[in-house]
């Protein structure tokens, strides 16, 4: 697992890190409330059921609770999907995120890598329904995708769940950075239409809470939710998660705050990097790819800035960066930075 995840600030120096793709707005001050008074529930088992948190978000998406799992993260849920599925054959585009292979091969079966081309600025193509075959049980997709940040419309998702339930193909949809995209983009207004589609998110991202671990799933089919809740452990969703997270599901205004923060200091990290001379990759979300053909990984970690080096993604290779959007003095922190490296 070396060197797969962003986020190593225990074995670097780091003044500032962008390698994490987190709300740069930090944690709303409601749920860093919420986790300190739930020190005292510790002495107790938490709810194995997570009801009230359950609750929160049934009201937050206008969902019925019977169609919510709850686990230790995102990646939690990724496990106890292949496990629940078993599949023989899984599709996953790359470059994506590095979680859809681990579990696809905790599942034994044969993993089939589309590998998107940076001449298309790494969006899928027409060709991709080709590789879509009877024998594929799951599909992972990621909207918008990291490390691109290419984001999907609703129609051209739409077409392709309807293309993969005909096939009889589980399309997972990884939409763990969507809140920083708009509630538009999502699928989660189709989860009735299609028995086929797992949508998974998490609080890490938009809450800045990747320490408390908590991700959730939708899914409309009883049947495919039962089989995947059994392969979960009890009481996996702890007290400060429990606590943590019914909290967030109030915080509406924060995610609409956060939109309009990273828009606009997407758009200015993009526009400085670009006269920095360096190719940006068209995306959403809160984060950006870049190509760079010097090694500036290891020259602003002398700085003391950490950025993602996604060289060891499939279907990248070494020169691409992965940037997050942090604050405004952050970002100039980080262009500053930029702008004094001399390349030997």
């Amino acid at each position: 697992m070396k060197g797969i995840h962003g986020g190593d600030i225990y074995r670097n120096h780091v003044k500032i890190d962008f390698s994490v793709n987190v709300n740069p707005l930090g944690i709303p001050e409601a749920v860093k409330a919420a986790l300190y008074e739930a020190v005292d529930n510790c002495s107790r088992y938490p709810d194995i059921l997570a009801e009230k948190l359950k609750k929160a978000v049934s009201g937050m998406f206008m969902v019925p609770k019977e169609k919510l799992l709850f686990g230790n993260g995102a990646s939690e849920l990724f496990m106890a999907i292949v496990h629940g599925i078993r599949p023989k054959k899984i599709v996953i585009p790359v470059p994506s995120f590095y979680g859809y292979e681990y579990v696809a091969e905790a599942a034994d079966g044969e993993i089939l890598y589309y590998e998107t081309k940076e001449k298309n600025d790494f969006c899928l193509q027409e060709d991709f329904v080709s590789v879509l075959t009877e024998d594929v049980d799951i599909l992972f997709l990621a909207n918008p995708n990291n490390p691109t940040g290419h984001l999907m419309s609703r129609e051209v998702l739409g077409n392709l769940l309807s293309y993969c339930k005909r096939k009889g193909i589980h399309v997972v949809l990884d939409e763990c950075f969507i809140e920083f995209c708009g509630k538009e983009y999502s699928m989660l207004q189709e989860i009735e239409a299609f028995s086929n589609l797992i949508l998974v998110r998490a609080f890490t991202k938009v809450f800045s809470i990747p320490g408390v671990r908590l991700g959730y799933l939708i899914c409309s089919n009883q049947v495919l939710l039962e089989r995947i809740d059994r392969q979960l452990p009890e009481w996996n969703v702890s007290s400060f998660a429990q606590a943590a997270g019914y909290e967030c599901a109030m915080q509406t205004e924060f995610v609409s705050k956060t939109i309009t923060y990273i828009e606009k200091e997407r758009q200015f990290l993009e526009t400085g990097l670009k006269q920095a001379g360096y190719k940006v990759f068209p995306g959403k979300g809160n984060f950006l790819l870049i190509y760079c053909e010097q090694p500036l990984y290891e020259k602003l970690l002398e700085k003391g800035i950490l950025i993602r080096d996604c060289e060891n993604f499939r279907g990248l290779s070494k020169g691409f960066y992965r940037i997050a959007v942090k604050s405004r003095e952050e970002n100039e922190a980080l262009l500053k930075a930029i702008g004094e490296i001399r390349w030997n």
